[in-house]
């Protein structure tokens, strides 16, 4: 089995600059036909305190308005010195959710934290292959490849 051809590989969110009280969400994901989703977003820069934080949200319809934050669905980490966060990945994962929309909501306090983009890979779809999603620009496979 590979990967590419099982799993739904999503930009969702745009980078995000330094801010100490973001709240951006990501794009809304439509789960019909997948068992779960990973989220995963970098941070690019951190202060001292800062406190970066990825929470995952869900509603029965399609709209912002009336998302609420999931159990347990929520990555946070502390920044003790400038950068020391840099590089680094905030990743939730959530298994069959209850509901059928979900996103992502980015949210920083008490000092500076920036994100990059947000990437989501929906797995365990009901219909294979998955074809790619309008924000994959190019894609490749290589089985058993020759070297070139």
């Amino acid at each position: 089995m590979n990967f590419y051809g099982n799993f739904d590989i999503r930009e969702v969110n745009a980078p995000v600059s330094a801010g100490s009280s973001i709240d951006d969400n990501s794009d809304i994901i439509d789960m019909q036909g997948y068992e779960g989703v990973v989220f995963m977003v970098p941070i690019t820069d951190s202060a001292a305190t800062g406190v970066a934080a990825m929470t995952v949200e869900q509603n029965s319809v399609n709209s912002g308005s009336g998302m609420a934050a999931l159990s347990g669905a929520v990555a946070t980490a502390t920044c003790s010195t400038n950068d020391d966060l840099n590089d680094t990945l905030l990743v939730v994962d959530v298994y069959r959710p209850r509901e059928r929309y979900v996103q992502a909501v980015l949210t920083s306090a008490t000092a500076n934290i920036a994100f990059g983009n947000t990437v989501a890979i929906l797995y365990g779809p009901r219909v294979k292959p998955v074809t790619d999603h309008a924000s994959v620009q190019a894609a490749a496979l290589a089985i058993s490849p020759a070297e070139s």
